[in-house]
């Protein structure tokens, strides 16, 4: 047998019960914002970088143009397509940039926890270590946003083996860091369950355009291609896209045109899907009755 880490079985998508998204939609649509501050010269620094240059002054500065600029392009494009965006963001962004958490909240929009920094990750820390760092991170945005976070993405999308029963066990009630599905699945922890929330591991600016090469256009393409054949595999069941974005990638001038296009073509759609945010679909999966989202029995 081969290991597994034991947190769902096996399910064929094709097999399981139907139910619906508000409004009768068959798609769900989000946007996730990639927020991140990383410190100079320490930790991970930008792992996306060649590992002679990850700690240089000219990568750091890079990654620095999303929250400077990028973001502040991203945000005005959002609002001209009237698009609800969720955000993983690390919390040392209410220090090292306030107005972004500020502009989120006046857009009503989610924060996610994010961890602390993008200059680590969490795969390797000790039990308590990481249930004390979830702890700063849910405190931080309780604080600042009067509500605690039901979300979490780990940074680089790192795990423990302990990090869903942490994460359940602090209230969380889903998480992004596994991605093998088009539909939400109810995992197992130590102590109840936690949903896995679909999330992009290609259709995703640092894998697309970063690592794979793609141009901003190609980038542009995949989102529309993902877009159109889960529209036309929802007539079949409920699906949800997850469109994943980082402000220093696509927040570029002349790849803003490009993402433009892409998101002006799913909000072209507005009145045949739902767009939401990862919060809302998982209020809708609580809401369902036992048995049909796989893992809940």
């Amino acid at each position: 047998m081969l290991p597994t880490h034991g947190r769902y079985d096996y399910s064929n998508i094709t097999t399981r019960p139907d139910y619906t998204w508000p409004n009768g939609a068959r798609l769900a649509v989000y946007v996730a914002v990639n927020i991140e501050a990383f410190g100079f010269g320490i930790g991970k620094g930008v792992a996306i970088a060649p590992p002679d240059q990850a700690m240089s002054a000219s990568v750091f500065s890079w990654r620095e143009y999303g929250n400077r600029v990028g973001i502040w392009r991203l945000f005005d494009l959002f609002d001209e397509l009237a698009l609800p965006v969720e955000a993983q963001m690390n919390v040392e962004v209410y220090e090292a940039a306030p107005d972004i958490p500020l502009r989120l909240r006046r857009r009503g929009d989610e924060i996610v926890g994010h961890g602390v920094t993008n200059s680590e990750g969490q795969e390797h820390m000790r039990e308590d270590q990481e249930r004390d760092m979830i702890g700063r991170v849910t405190a931080t945005i309780e604080k600042h946003e009067g509500r605690r976070p039901v979300g979490w993405m780990s940074p680089w999308l790192s795990n423990s083996p302990v990090t869903p029963d942490l994460l359940q066990e602090a209230g969380y009630r889903y998480t992004m860091d596994f991605t093998m599905d088009d539909q939400p699945v109810w995992m197992r922890t130590r102590r109840g369950r936690i949903l896995a929330m679909p999330y992009p591991i290609e259709v995703n600016d640092t894998r697309g355009i970063v690592w794979y090469k793609h141009s901003a256009a190609e980038f542009a393409d995949m989102i529309v291609d993902q877009f159109d054949e889960l529209l036309r595999q929802s007539a079949r069941q409920p699906l949800v896209c997850p469109i994943s974005l980082h402000p220093f990638v696509v927040g570029r001038p002349y790849r803003l045109p490009q993402l433009r296009r892409a998101l002006e073509h799913v909000v072209r759609h507005r009145d045949r899907i739902w767009l939401t945010r990862p919060r809302d679909i998982c209020a809708h999966v609580e809401s369902l009755p036992a048995g049909v989202v796989p893992g809940d029995r």
